[in-house]
């Protein structure tokens, strides 16, 4: 056993001393192996003080995050966005308990205020895009209305 092991369920933060009260709680992990940091009296620190419901709480978290991603993915056969929000709404879920998670997120969200500034600094044709795409998309769902293209891509399979 190592003395990180060996040391009791919440210690004092020596890294962020600016951290007004944290402390670490050796059992709960980042999803990397390293103690991730908890405030004390704080709904995480309740959670993670019993190992067996952390243990629940982070397998829920996981298959609440998985559910949304598979949403997401399964959206993906439909045309336009839809997809997004959901894989993004999976992803954030599981940054509230594992630290790779919040590395992705904390990407995509650096990502989409880049977006957000370059949009703002161009909004002629940033409005000229996205009046496109959602006029590209609404055609798509028209035709595949007008035309009966599920009906047609059914029968073509044999189903």
């Amino acid at each position: 056993m190592t003395t990180s092991q060996a040391a009791p369920t919440t210690a004092p933060t020596s890294a962020h001393p600016s951290a007004s009260g944290a402390s670490r709680c050796v059992h709960c992990t980042d999803g990397l192996g390293q103690p991730r940091e908890v405030r004390p009296g704080s709904f995480r620190e309740r959670v993670h003080r019993n190992s067996q419901v952390a243990l629940a709480w982070r397998i829920g978290v996981f298959l609440v995050g998985l559910l949304c991603v598979a949403l997401g993915v399964a959206l993906a056969v439909l045309p336009g966005p839809l997809t997004i929000p959901p894989v993004l709404l999976g992803l954030w879920i599981w940054s509230t308990e594992f630290a790779w998670a919040a590395q992705f997120f904390a990407t995509f969200r650096r990502k989409a205020s880049e977006a957000w500034a370059h949009a703002k600094q161009h909004p002629v044709s940033s409005l000229a895009i996205t009046v496109g795409g959602l006029a590209a998309a609404g055609i798509a769902f028209w035709a595949v209305g007008h035309f009966e293209l599920v009906d047609k891509v059914t029968t073509a399979l044999g189903g």
